[in-house]
């Protein structure tokens, strides 16, 4: 895996869940008490997020952590 391409696929699989979910980045941003910026951040591969932080994430789209670390099985 290349370097930063584990963010892509974490920004790629939050997106896809979030969406899933029907929530817009704000109301999104606004469950995990986060601003809009950094989810959008996120999505697009541009942040790095602690472990701490993919448990919160995971917790609030209902599925486990180490499904957003899975590389999806379409591109991106």
């Amino acid at each position: 895996m290349a370097e930063g391409e584990l963010q892509r696929v974490v920004g790629a699989n939050l997106r896809r869940r979030r969406l899933e979910k029907g929530l817009s980045q704000e109301a999104f941003a606004e469950l995990l008490g986060w601003h809009r910026t950094y989810i959008g951040g996120l999505e697009r591969g541009e942040r790095n997020l602690s472990l701490r932080a993919l448990e919160r994430i995971a917790g609030r789209l209902g599925v486990a952590p180490g499904e957003l670390l899975e590389p999806p099985s379409e591109p991106f």
